[in-house]
């Protein structure tokens, strides 16, 4: 097995421009997840896209011979991302939050791959139906929850999100 084969200027250039693509991207969705004040926000979205981009982009090109495998890699992106996820999800008092964040820093993860494997056309749509459904769908479900009364999400006698709550408020 060969070990980082030499690659030309172009495709060098090329590579970079890959990894610029996926931090955008990922940037873009962060930014959203900022505006509605989400533990993982636009630094965090950033890095994961972009990682995840500089994986697939060792994948392909990092090594070289008949016995190498790319996708190894790769598989490798969507367990490692996983553990990040988990570290956004919080159970309070029965109730859990996080999971839409652990979701989206996942697709995220999905879009970095993309575009480090050079697929910009699907991570620019991703990226796309990823805003929709984090900004659009929140209105959906918002204005369903006013139009059939159904309860608001928990909150502490306060008025806050307990997952936003001071550290003395949560139980050991």
């Amino acid at each position: 097995m060969d070990v980082n084969p030499t690659l030309s200027l172009e495709t060098q250039v090329d590579l970079a421009l890959r990894l610029t693509a996926g931090l955008v991207l990922g940037a873009v969705i962060g930014f959203e997840r900022e505006l509605h004040r989400q533990p993982a926000g636009f630094r965090t979205h950033s890095l994961v896209a972009l990682g995840a981009a500089l994986f697939a982009i060792i994948s392909g090109y990092g090594f070289a011979g008949e016995n190498t495998d790319p996708t190894r890699i790769a598989a490798q992106i969507v367990s490692g991302i996983g553990f990040i996820g988990a570290g956004t999800i919080l159970q309070y008092r029965g109730h859990i939050r996080g999971l839409t964040t652990a979701a989206s820093l996942w697709s995220v993860a999905a879009v970095g791959a993309a575009t480090g494997t050079g697929l910009y056309v699907l991570a620019v749509m991703a990226t796309a139906l990823i805003l929709i459904i984090l900004s659009l769908l929140d209105r959906v479900e918002k204005f369903a929850r006013r139009r059939y009364n159904l309860p608001p999400p928990v909150f502490d006698a306060d008025g806050r999100d307990p997952a936003e709550g001071r550290a003395e408020d949560l139980e050991p």
